[in-house]
Formats: structure tokens, sequence, C-alpha cells
């Protein structure tokens, strides 16, 4: 029973004359207001660093695929380069059938679209940018 009297008892704010209690809501009033100010200018801080982090990480991004398109257009192309080489080497010797010549020349008109494709696609990366 002690237990709940106690509680009971802080629970009850103590008395306090009025024209005290005027003169401190006020103060209180405008301390909440700051204190309510002050968060409000934290969070919009920590939101806009977030924000700011956010775009760094888009630009990261946006960077590494640039290059990784640039990469793949350089591979394609040595392939292709390789391929016709290798075509014009083995067709001057001789060793190439008529389905040997087709298979590699369709290899190499189907990397060139890759490399097209890709080069659209970092033109529009780099408009990005």
């Amino acid at each position: 029973m002690n237990v709940c009297t106690l509680k009971a008892q802080e629970s009850t704010p103590p008395a306090i004359p009025a024209v005290v209690a005027a003169g401190d809501a006020k103060e209180a009033k405008s301390v909440i207001k700051a204190v309510e100010k002050e968060e409000k200018k934290i969070k919009k801080a920590e939101k806009d660093a977030k924000k700011a982090e956010k775009e760094r990480k888009k630009e990261e991004q946006l960077a590494k695929a640039i290059s990784n398109k640039k990469k793949d257009i350089k591979k394609n192309e040595a392939k292709i380069i390789k391929l016709e080489g290798k075509l014009a080497k083995d067709e001057a010797k001789g060793k190439l059938s008529d389905v040997d010549k087709a298979r590699s020349k369709t290899k190499i008109q189907k990397l060139n679209t890759t490399v097209a494709r890709d080069r659209e696609k970092l033109k529009k990366l780099l408009k990005k940018q």
C-alpha cells in the first residue's frame, strides 16, 4: 500500500501560486518553441546530408557505368579486329569453307551491332552526367 500512495503523491503537481505559474508558462512555451525550432533545424540538416549522400552515390554509379561502357566498347572492337584479321589470314591461306566464312562474318556483324548499341548507351550516359 505504501507504494501506491507514493506513486499517487508523485503524480500530483505541487501547488504553485498563480502569478508565478503564468510567468513560468510563458517562459516554458518560449523554451519549448526554441527546442522545437532547433529540432526542425537538425532534422533538415540530416535530410540535406542524406540527400547529398544519395546524389554523390548516384554520380559515382553513373561514372562507373560510363567507364564500364567504354571498356566494353574497346573490348568488342578488339574482338572485331582479331576476327577480321583471322578471317583475312585464313582466306589467304585457303583454309576456310563457305560456312566458316559466313559464321565469322555473322560474328563480326553481331559485334558491330553490339558496339553501335553500346555507343548509343554511352551517349545517353554522358548526357546524364
